[in-house]
């Protein structure tokens, strides 16, 4: 049986992130909360991530400087969450390297779905 994919949360919100980690584990993948920038880097590099559920706004400035960072640490595919649903949002998330943007709030079978797909469970 293959080990469970680590699933790295960057969100700063304790109840969304508390959340996330409930519908993610229900899947089977081990998970990792990151509240900010400087977390998410040090979780990311000692640790890589199959997937990244990247926050775009935290508390300690844009997600998505992260994204290459995370990428060059073993990081397969990352996924921004934006409560912004526009198309410059979704433009610069891309640019960035994300694979995709989910606008928050993700209904949880859709998150539940989209992280077995991604993760290939």
């Amino acid at each position: 049986m293959p080990a469970p994919a680590h699933v790295l949360i960057v969100e700063d919100s304790d109840a969304v992130a508390s959340a996330m980690r409930i519908l993610v584990e229900s899947g089977g993948h081990r998970v990792s909360i990151a509240p900010t920038i400087a977390d998410a880097l040090a979780i990311g590099t000692s640790d890589p991530a199959r997937l990244v559920l990247l926050d775009v706004t935290l508390p300690d400035g844009d997600g998505l400087v992260l994204v290459q960072p995370l990428r060059a640490a073993g990081a397969k595919t990352v996924i921004a969450l934006t409560g912004h649903d526009d198309a410059d949002t979704r433009r610069r998330c891309l640019e960035a390297g994300c694979d995709d943007v989910l606008v928050k709030p993700v209904p949880a079978r859709e998150l539940v779905a989209r992280v077995d797909a991604w993760t290939g469970g």
